[in-house]
């Protein structure tokens, strides 16, 4: 795998850290090309500039990442990109529920540089990386798997209209921030609700917002 050029993002706002992950990256794969993001918007943007980007390092509780958001939103929108999270918490119950919402590993920060690399390449290889004291057959599987089935259904246009309801944004404030018509809104709503099996908007808002309740304070 050391000949292979792979375009990687390492998303965390630690500078040590972030240096840490492209150190075990560079090990592995020398001819990678590696960007670097310190907030999810900044992530967003890279990841717009490089859709060919192959795997994301995200960390679980960086600026603009409230709980599994920013996965749920990448894994919509990108849905070729293998994202692994990194987190200090090392909680299996959250563990769980990020592997449950899309996320290809989880790599605690106390991990060593050679953990982090093999990491990597199992997850190239399209398995899925935990910590060994992590027994995901242990723990039931968690409601969040069929949250997470039903977002998979939403086209990024109806994830980022649910995002603003979540926000509390109106149809016509959400027309005016997407540059649509307000009917195309309404449309958008029909088929949000219509996929995530509520009745109405409040509903739907209560669903996204337990995605960032999902982590520990």
């Amino acid at each position: 795998m050391s000949e292979d050029i792979v375009k990687l993002a390492v998303a965390d706002d630690h500078p040590l850290f972030r240096a840490a992950l492209i150190q075990a990256a560079k090990k592995l794969l020398p001819n990678s090309d590696i960007l670097e993001a310190d907030s999810f918007d900044n992530l967003m943007q890279v990841i717009k500039n490089n859709p060919d980007t192959e795997l994301i390092f995200l960390d679980l509780n960086m600026p603009g990442n409230d709980g599994f958001t920013g996965l749920t939103s990448i894994k919509n929108a990108y849905q070729d990109i293998q994202v692994v999270m990194v987190s200090a918490t090392e909680e299996p119950s959250v563990i769980s529920k990020a592997i449950h919402l899309g996320a290809s590993g989880y790599i605690p920060k106390s991990a060593s540089l050679d953990l982090i690399a093999d990491a990597i390449e199992e997850v190239l290889d399209g398995e899925t990386w935990l910590p060994d004291n992590i027994d995901l057959s242990q723990i039931a599987e968690p409601p969040e798997k069929a949250l997470a089935d039903k977002l998979h259904k939403l086209t990024p246009a109806q994830y980022r209209v649910l995002q603003m309801i979540a926000d509390g944004l109106l149809n016509k404030q959400i027309a005016y921030e997407m540059n649509i018509q307000e009917p195309t809104v309404k449309n958008h709503v029909s088929a949000i609700l219509q996929k995530l099996q509520v009745n109405n908007r409040t509903q739907a808002s209560m669903l996204f917002q337990n995605l960032k309740q999902m982590t520990p304070s």
